[in-house]
């Protein structure tokens, strides 16, 4: 089997404009190794430029060369572009960047070339570069080719006089589309000078270079052509397939302060040292969304459509996986994960096999929740699959417990503290008074009247408190860290 083959699939995506002829030079290059391959047609390519307003050798890695190139990225993705080739050495000195936010493969340019030369040239140690002083500067080579064997050179100075920059981008240089005379003197002076420097083979660090090397006189050292090797490294698909970031998706705004108590319990849940050890979250905060309440207890507007439209905007956005803190939610979720591509954590299974787990020889469960919650029957489902009861307060004190949460001065109206937080202690009384020594706090707005792990109630009475959004919390964080494991969700 041919390595063409492993292209399959492939949409390919070829960003021009930070250098057009050069851009176009690659994109036919990598066409031509493209029919080469057995796959070839399965193999879709997309070229695309806009004149970049920064060019020449003062076109250093600018916001504006920055955002145009994500920008260009942005755009192949949501024209299903798969891989993306991006021709310009300069944009190469933030390829980390634009990996870390982009989804897409981004073949690296550079690092063909040093594959390239390691298995073309396994004997090469002094290595000649004919760069900007950008990319010089940024030491853009030196971070490849990093090996003690290898030693990076580049052609010294002639009267103060950059050759490389004054044959590409100087006054009828390279980039203003000659190909002939003076621009072509001077990168052979430059040649020359690395090769006085004992350099073993040279690199041109500027994409413009291929398009004249054809017309030097033979050198006494191998001249490479970076844009072919380019090409044909992105031709082969022997290169490995970046790795994102693991991502969490949250259906925002049910509530919208339950939303903001599972992100701390999250950060907090979170092994870091720095910023940048955290979990990337990708939040759609949708108040809008119908009360899933109403509509399971009375005539409420169905929020199906909305909970679904809200997880289709995270799948959309690359979300790993989805949270929805809120429990009552988590009656709609079978509704809508048959048509999704990433799987919902399903806060009530994980929080059921937790209770299970860190209680295994207890039989039955507080449970308070809404009156929707109960009345769907998805935690006393959940519970049932790990061999536990439900018990849920009687209807006076279930009245009690809406009151809490849905009151005038409930916690959804911004109270955790008063009449509401009264109404809890009485419920959670109650299953104590009938034998319940754990209860879940099963909607996701009691925890805020309620952070502690045990209650003790007026009378004495004591009990375990279970708080589903830091059981889905940590469950979560599990599941980003887990570095490809498989975990239940």
């Amino acid at each position: 089997m041919k390595e063409g083959r492993k292209l399959a699939g492939r949409k390919f995506g070829v960003v021009g404009g930070a250098g057009s002829l050069a851009s176009a030079d690659v994109l036919f290059k990598l066409i031509k190794s493209l029919s080469e391959t057995d796959d070839a047609e399965h193999a879709d390519v997309i070229f695309e430029q806009h004149p970049f307003e920064k060019s020449g050798a003062k076109a250093e890695a600018s916001t504006e060369r920055m955002l145009y190139v994500f920008d260009m990225i942005r755009d192949f993705e949501q024209r299903g572009v798969t891989t993306v080739l991006l021709p310009c050495f300069i944009s190469h000195t933030f390829i980390d960047e634009l990996k870390a936010n982009s989804p897409l493969q981004i073949v690296d340019m550079v690092e063909a070339i040093r594959s390239h030369v390691q298995s073309h040239f396994p004997n090469a140690r002094r290595i000649g570069v004919l760069a900007s002083a950008y990319t010089q500067q940024k030491a853009l080579f030196e971070k490849y080719f990093t090996s003690p064997r290898f030693e990076i050179v580049y052609p010294r100075l002639r009267e103060e006089v950059d050759l490389v920059a004054e044959a590409v981008y100087g006054h009828g240089g390279v980039q203003s589309g000659n190909s002939s005379g003076r621009p072509v003197e001077l990168l052979r002076v430059a040649c020359e000078d690395l090769i006085a420097q004992g350099v073993d083979i040279i690199i041109p660090g500027l994409t413009e270079i291929a398009l004249v090397a054809d017309s030097m006189d033979p050198l006494t050292v191998p001249l490479l052509d970076s844009n072919l090797i380019y090409a044909q490294y992105a031709a082969s698909g022997r290169y490995a397939l970046s790795e994102a970031r693991f991502k969490v998706g949250v259906v925002g705004g049910v509530g919208p302060a339950a939303t903001v108590d599972f992100i701390d319990k999250v950060v907090r849940n979170t092994s870091a040292t720095r910023d940048q050890d955290h979990i990337k979250l990708l939040v759609e905060q949708n108040p809008q969304i119908p009360d899933r309440t109403e509509n399971l207890i009375g005539d409420g507007p169905d929020p199906t459509l909305s909970l679904y439209a809200t997880c289709k905007k995270l799948e959309v956005g690359n979300a790993d996986i989805i949270a929805i803190p809120c429990n009552t939610a988590h009656a709609f979720v079978d509704r809508i994960q048959p048509y999704l591509r990433i799987p919902i954590v399903n806060m009530l299974t994980v929080t059921a096999r937790h209770l299970r787990e860190r209680f295994p020889s207890m039989h039955s469960v507080g449970v308070l929740a809404t009156s929707g919650t109960v009345e769907s029957g998805v935690y006393e489902k959940a519970l049932m699959e790990q061999g536990l009861e439900q018990i849920v307060p009687s209807p006076a004190l279930q009245a009690r417990v809406m009151d809490a949460i849905y009151g005038k001065e409930g916690v959804k109206a911004g109270f955790t503290t008063g009449q509401c937080q009264l109404d809890i202690a009485a419920a959670i009384e109650e299953l104590i008074s009938r034998g319940v020594e754990v209860v879940i706090l099963g909607c996701t707005e009691l925890p805020l009247l309620l952070p502690q792990t045990e209650f003790v109630g007026a009378s004495g009475a004591s009990g375990y408190l279970v708080d589903p959004t830091d059981v889905l919390a940590r469950h979560c964080v599990a599941y980003a860290t887990a570095q490809g494991e498989p975990l239940h969700v």
